[in-house]
This record gives C-alpha cells, sequence and structure tokens, in this order.
C-alpha cells in the first residue's frame, strides 16, 4: 500500500531523511520508534505533503504510484490519514462542523454520497463511542480548551469517521495518563482491518502493549538502522538507543 523509496528530505535546507526505506501492506500496523530529532515527524509530514518539508531524493508511492507531485488534500482524498501530535485550535470552528466538511469532502472524492446533518450526528455519536468521548465536544470549538487527552481522543475520533485507508497517528500517547492512554489505545486498536494499514510513530513501549503492531523500526538519523516485532520496543524501553546506535554503526 505505502513504499517509501530511499527517501530523502529537507526543511530550510537542513536534511532531516536520509535514505529512508518502508514498506507498509494492507492490514499491517507498523510501529516507529527514535529519540527527539531523528526524523519521525517528519516522515508523517513528508507522506502527508506538508508544504514546509522538500523531497531531495527517492520516492513516496501510494498503492503503485507516486503521490509527490499531490497537494496534501489530494492525498488525503486517496484515503492518507494523519494524527496530529500537536492538534490545533481552531476558534469558532466547531467539532461537528469541521468534521462533517471533512467527511463529505471525502465522500464526494470515493464518488459516495454526502452525509445529511442527521446522518452525520448517528454516525458521530456511535464513533464517539470507541473513544469514550463526551457528545457535548461535538458543540465546542475545534480543540479549544480541550484536555490533552480530549485532543488526542478527537484525533482517532476523526480517524474513525473518514475511515482511511492508510493512517499515520503522531504520537498519539503524548501527553496522556494511563487511563486517557489506554481509551486512546483501544480506540485504534478498534479500527484495525485487513484493508487498513496503520504507521504508529511513538517514544514509548507502553502504547505498544495496548497495539502489538506486526512490525517495530528504529529511526536514528533519518534512516530506519532496525526492525523487528514487539520485542524490539522492549528492548528500547529497557536499554535505550545507544546499543542500537552501536549495532548499526
Amino acid at each position: 500500500m505505502l513504499e517509501l523509496k530511499d527517501l530523502h528530505a529537507e526543511i530550510d535546507g537542513t536534511p532531516i531523511l536520509k535514505g529512508l526505506t518502508l514498506t507498509l501492506n494492507p492490514g499491517e500496523v507498523h510501529a516507529v520508534m527514535g529519540p527527539n530529532a531523528s526524523g519521525k515527524s517528519t516522515l508523517s509530514k513528508v507522506i502527508t505533503g506538508h508544504p514546509d518539508y522538500q523531497v531531495t531524493g527517492g520516492d513516496v508511492c501510494f498503492e503503485g504510484q507516486s503521490i509527490l507531485e499531490l497537494e496534501p488534500e489530494e492525498r488525503a482524498h486517496l484515503g492518507i490519514f494523519l494524527s496530529f501530535q500537536h492538534p490545533v485550535e481552531i476558534a469558532g470552528v466547531t467539532t461537528s462542523v469541521f468534521l462533517k466538511e471533512a467527511v463529505n469532502a471525502t465522500r464526494r472524492a470515493r464518488g459516495e454520497a454526502e452525509l445529511d446533518a442527521a446522518g452525520f450526528l448517528r454516525l458521530a455519536k456511535e464513533k464517539m463511542q470507541l473513544v469514550e468521548m463526551d457528545k457535548s465536544l461535538l458543540h465546542r470549538s475545534l480543540n479549544e480548551g480541550f484536555s490533552g487527552g480530549e485532543k488526542k481522543r478527537n484525533e482517532v475520533f476523526q480517524l474513525a469517521m473518514l475511515e482511511p485507508k492508510l493512517a499515520i497517528l503522531d504520537e498519539p500517547d503524548s501527553g496522556l495518563d494511563v487511563d486517557a492512554l489506554r481509551i486512546v489505545a483501544q480506540g485504534v486498536q478498534a479500527q484495525r482491518n485487513p484493508e487498513r494499514a496503520m504507521l504508529v510513530i511513538t517514544h514509548y513501549q507502553r502504547l505498544l502493549e495496548h497495539l502489538t503492531p506486526d512490525f517495530t523500526h528504529v529511526l536514528l538519523d533519518g534512516r530506519i538502522v532496525r526492525s523487528g516485532g514487539p520485542e524490539l520496543a522492549r528492548q528500547v524501553e529497557e536499554r535505550g538507543y545507544q546499543w542500537v546506535r552501536e549495532a548499526s554503526a
């Protein structure tokens, strides 16, 4: 589904990704771990087409075709979704209005009928249960005044509503207490299916205890230097990254 081929990328002339290669197939969940400034968030933004990042080499292919020339919204219409590490607050735009527009834009791109207000609310109330999200948040400005846990639940709620083919989750566990982490992880886990691939970026093994990814990758200095199963995340948690550096030197 997603193929990254010797990917190089930079921001403001500073190289960040330096030859990253990775393939995700439908139904797979891949976790990416790495220290700060290793390129994890850059990876997510390059895949989704953030304009501040320039691809200087390699390719990003989705379902067999390069998407480097596509705008972010075109990539979204193909079925690529990103949950943000730091969700943006938008004053004056309610969560329901924002998400109804996003859902219907996606449905139009797929050639599906748009949802009316009643249909949208029925679907939203159903999906909110996945993350135990208070229905009152639908009528508040997007993320404004939300707690850290509410923001992350809202991101996973959006994932459930948009039903993408590829879900990229950028540190969905950051800033969460134990209970909020469990709820967010359960919401993500409930959306695993044979047609959807997931790329989960995290610092911590605690999230992966709930998700049990098919593959775990360690990203250092803009490249994936080690891959394995769930046990790799446990090794990183126990030993840090220095042993990976030394083993890959």
